[in-house]
């Protein structure tokens, strides 16, 4: 039984995975840092305070985190400002879904930009309860976010689904007793650990219907 669906934002609603890379690489370039071969899978479902303090430290980029923090963020406010990459079909997807069981967003975006997204997507009264990383005390892999959004609508995790594109978001969706269906990008693969986890792997969002999830079984 499927008492509602929990969707991630970067990478299952907006094509946003490319834009943070290009925006950090070049930031920690600019910043005297050096990128690592693995810094994109690791930074995938960080929370805000979590990349800061890691581009800050280990990627020695020379300032402080909270610097960091801001100038990232703002960067990626002004391209969302531009164009929010929208993935194809996701909207039609989430109001689908919307239409048979509550929503929610459990995101690792800055609260800033997932208002800028969902406005620009006119997704924004889709989601019965919406929550940053940012309000929790640890990011993805840690299931935080997803506990934090299932209590704010008033279902057990257990008996939701979550919608991830990334093996820390699976992970973690999968830690705080989800069903899990794993989207996950071409250019983004699953670690193998991670895709043992997804109870379904979908090739993109468009392949997401509500006679999939309702057959979703524990």
């Amino acid at each position: 039984m499927v008492d509602a669906v929990l969707f991630d934002l970067d990478g299952v609603i907006v094509d946003s995975e490319p834009v943070w890379e290009e925006v950090r690489r070049a930031y920690v370039a600019a910043h005297g840092g050096t990128w690592q071969p693995d810094t994109q899978r690791r930074l995938m479902g960080m929370s805000t305070g979590e990349w800061a303090r890691y581009l800050s430290g280990e990627l020695g980029v020379d300032r402080s985190a909270e610097q960091v923090a801001t100038e990232v963020v703002a960067e990626m406010v002004g391209r969302y400002a531009e164009r929010v990459p929208l993935i194809d079909g996701a909207d039609a997807v989430v109001r689908e879904v919307a239409a048979r069981w509550p929503l929610g967003l459990a995101s690792s975006s800055p609260t800033r930009l997932i208002a800028a997204a969902l406005d620009a997507t006119g997704l924004a009264d889709a989601f019965g309860a919406t929550m940053s990383t940012e309000e929790t005390a640890r990011g993805k892999p840690a299931p935080d976010v997803w506990l934090a959004v299932a209590a704010r609508l008033g279902v057990d995790p257990a008996r939701c689904v979550a919608v991830e594109d990334s093996s820390n978001g699976v992970c973690s969706a999968a830690a705080a007793g989800c069903r899990v269906v794993a989207v996950p990008h071409l250019s983004y693969p699953l670690d193998p650990d991670a895709e043992a986890l997804a109870d379904v792997l979908l090739p993109s969002i468009d392949a997401l219907t509500p006679e999939l999830l309702a057959g979703l079984r524990r």
